[in-house]
């Protein structure tokens, strides 16, 4: 899922330029966190009701395709 770029960004200013969820400070460690100890995704869905099945998908891919690097990265200001 190389379409996860676009729902996982890098910025120094946010969450001390960890992985988070294009729009939020959800950082993508902890949707994979949560999901791990067996959180559904349907259940942080509704915890993040302005999130979706895609930015928990997006969060799953970057950290299986360990990329960090090429995760959409916004510039210092």
């Amino acid at each position: 899922m190389k379409e996860y770029r676009n729902h996982i960004i890098v910025d120094p200013e946010i969450m001390m330029g960890k992985p988070v969820i294009a729009g939020t400070r959800i950082p993508v460690e902890m949707i994979l966190r949560d999901l791990g100890v067996g959180i559904a995704p349907e259940e942080l869905l509704r915890a993040y009701p302005q999130r979706t099945m895609d930015d928990i998908r997006a969060a799953q891919a970057c950290e299986s395709n360990h990329e960090p690097a090429d995760i959409r990265q916004r510039p210092i200001r």
